[in-house]
């Protein structure tokens, strides 16, 4: 066997690296350096498959295509499951759903790498629905606010994931309010928006909590104008809260806030499909943020968490509905639930999509509760973009 030892090689001209054909095999115990750079420096006339080191989400990253761009290599989640049967149980990214309606506090679950129904969890502390998009770090989901029996709930419940059994009291939010979204990273659990008594009023509000710390929440700031009915994603350093229902009138822009700071939040852009008005979901890889459904309406939408702008067209659901909520793993999608038609009570629906690519969403199962015709949820994953790096 031939050995050349060298510090150094390029090509004829000493402007790149030589091209080497033919089978490679690397065989040093220890490791080799890829080009790195940040998002801005992605060069776009590559190879496919071509690598690099992005310095800004700290993860490798391939290049698909011109048409799908660079997408990052990430690791699934692969935390140990309890209870469940069938697929719902071993290693994988779990999906956690509930507060279906005023009078029932069910929480059900899925495995978001296998199709198929949800499962009994346990129960909330107390039923309430329209508590919007949640809060969940690798081993903590937390359930804040919604609407009870009693009211506006300033609620806030945690479960843990890989273990099935009912929620108990973490603490409060600042104020009672239903139909906010959250967004998190591995350290912070933060909910913006909603709607207060009395009159549905709507609030720019922004409350945050440390996972790992049970106790009320804590004033971070506010949104750019008071909104309701939005959903929500998130990368491990950026979250970023859609449009809803707005006062003033709708205006249609998303804000963001870099969730390791506190203060006000900033437009990012404008989510651009019809009827953003009612509790549409979300889901995020650690780059690429997921909106879908609305009042009412079939579409799906993709935004580039990094870089603020209008969101583009990524297909389009099974189903028209609203009220659903996201629940996703680095590479996928969930879209559960939820109503198709104002006061119906079949939004058992379940799709997904792949998240790196463009196109309609798939039948993924059922939700396995009956729902009653008023209903909301309140979910999330352990294995969502806001929990990359």
């Amino acid at each position: 066997m031939s050995e050349v030892r060298v510090n150094n090689l390029s090509n004829e001209n000493n402007t790149s690296g030589p091209t080497i054909s033919g089978i490679t095999t690397f065989s040093s115990p220890y490791f080799f350096v890829p080009p790195q750079g940040d998002t801005a420096s992605r060069p776009e006339d590559c190879e496919p498959g071509s690598l690099r080191f992005n310095t800004d989400t700290a993860h490798l990253e391939y290049f698909r295509g011109n048409t799908i761009g660079w997408t990052e290599i990430e690791a699934e989640l692969t935390a140990p499951l309890g209870g469940g049967t069938g697929s719902n149980t071993g290693l994988g990214v779990r999906g956690i759903v509930g507060a279906y309606n005023v009078n029932g506090d069910t929480i059900e679950f899925l495995t978001v790498s296998t199709l198929g129904n949800t499962q009994d969890f346990g129960d909330l502390t107390a039923g309430r629905n329209n508590p919007g998009q949640q809060v969940s770090d690798e081993s903590t989901m937390l359930f804040m606010g919604g609407y009870t029996p009693s009211g506006w709930a300033n609620i806030i419940d945690f479960i843990t994931v890989a273990s099935l059994g009912d929620a108990s009291d973490f603490g409060d939010l600042t104020q009672k309010r239903m139909q906010q979204s959250s967004v998190n990273n591995k350290i912070r659990g933060i909910t913006g928006g909603g709607q207060i008594a009395p009159n549905y009023t709507k609030v720019n509000t922004i409350d945050y909590v440390t996972i790992a710390q049970t106790g009320n929440a804590v004033d971070f700031g506010d949104t750019t104008n008071a909104k309701t009915s939005i959903a929500s994603v998130s990368s491990s350093t950026r979250g970023v809260f859609g449009h809803g229902a707005e006062s003033p009138s709708p205006v249609g822009y998303a804000d963001f806030v870099t969730m390791a700071s506190t203060g006000n939040a900033t437009t990012f852009g404008n989510i651009s499909a019809n009827n953003r008005n009612s509790l549409y979901g979300g889901g995020s890889s650690s780059t690429r943020g997921i909106f879908f459904g609305g009042y009412i309406t079939t579409d799906i939408e993709f935004i580039t968490i990094a870089t603020t702008g209008n969101s583009q067209d990524f297909g389009d659901l099974t189903v028209a509905r609203f009220q659903g909520t996201g629940l996703s793993s680095s590479t996928r999608d969930v879209l559960v639930g939820n109503r198709i038609t104002p006061g119906s009570s079949n939004g058992n629906t379940i799709d997904y999509i792949e998240i790196a690519t463009t196109g309609n969403a798939v039948d993924f199962g059922d939700l396995s509760s009956d729902l009653g015709s008023e209903t909301g949820y309140g979910g999330q994953s352990n294995g969502h973009g806001g929990l990359s790096g």
